[in-house]
């Protein structure tokens, strides 16, 4: 039996997980919160592999701030970047398999054309950068090792997109959205489904690949898209980020091409807001 350690147990993506666990009676799962597991604290990451082998790592944990993060960039670092290099370094000692997520706010947006897993990063904001280099630890410390990228992640669990616009949506008549920014809105089931898919093939096309739904849109077609389909009344009005500032810089583009994990997986990727749909089904249920 495998046993998979998911760091990050509480938050989103990791709630997705768990929803699957009965799909995977062959695999024991240990979901570990920050109360369990702070993977900025070395001493702390030792401990919990000296009680348990794990096969694999699944890093969920992360500091996702974005705004705060350029006021308190310390404590970005601390979890991105040398939680991230705790982690490997202990996988390499264990020899467990690290499956580390990370964001599209690697590139800069001024891009034009989806992203590449080769394409230049140069972040704008400090969670960026914190991301990207807790990317780099992990390229340091470990030879086989999986980094996906991914972007605009919702569900039906956590603070996201997803349900602030409809908590938002109880009171206000009108929402104000951003629509100068571009990306593709990702539903973290499909990405937890994938993440799973790698671990049940014992993937060993390890390396850095980019996962998101398939299509594009900006926060305000994707706010548009929400109350479509839960039949709000809310009106929501297109803004410019220059009306909508922010701590952090948002990049204006962050679409992510996704050929090398579909080849790499067999998958076929569904669009943004077929996933929408499903997510938005999750959470009335």
């Amino acid at each position: 039996m495998k046993t998979i350690l998911v760091t990050g147990g509480n938050g989103q993506l990791a709630l997705c997980i768990k929803k699957l666990t009965a799909v995977y009676p062959e695999i024991s799962f240990i979901f570990a919160g920050h109360k369990e597991l702070d993977i900025s604290d070395p001493e702390k990451v030792k401990r919990v592999f000296a009680k348990k082998n794990f096969d694999w790592c699944i890093n969920c944990a992360a500091y996702t701030k974005v705004d705060l993060a350029e006021s308190e960039p310390e404590k970005a670092f601390l979890i991105n970047k040398e939680g991230s290099k705790n982690l490997a370094n202990i996988c390499k000692e264990n020899n467990t398999k690290l499956i580390h997520i990370s964001t599209d706010f690697v590139f800069d947006g001024a891009g034009k054309t989806p992203y590449l897993e080769s394409s230049i990063t140069n972040p704008i904001n400090i969670y960026g950068l914190s991301k990207l280099q807790g990317e780099l630890e992990i390229e340091k410390a470990l030879k086989e090792y999986y980094i996906i990228r991914t972007s605009w992640l919702y569900s039906e669990y956590g603070k996201n997109f997803l349900r602030t616009m409809l908590r938002l949506s109880k009171n206000n008549k009108e929402l104000k959205v951003v629509n100068d920014q571009n990306g593709s809105p990702t539903y973290a089931g499909d990405l937890a489904e994938v993440i799973l898919k790698i671990i049940e093939d014992d993937s060993e096309n390890y390396g850095l690949y980019n996962y998101s739904n398939k299509g594009q849109t900006t926060w305000y077609g994707f706010a548009k898209e929400i109350f479509q389909l839960t039949g709000g009344n809310t009106q929501v009005k297109p803004i410019d980020s220059e009306e909508y500032r922010t701590a952090a810089k948002r990049p204006q583009y962050s679409v992510l091409n996704c050929d090398k994990i579909e080849e790499a997986y067999k998958l076929e990727i569904p669009n943004w807001k077929t996933s929408l749909k499903k997510a938005i089904t999750k959470l009335y249920e």
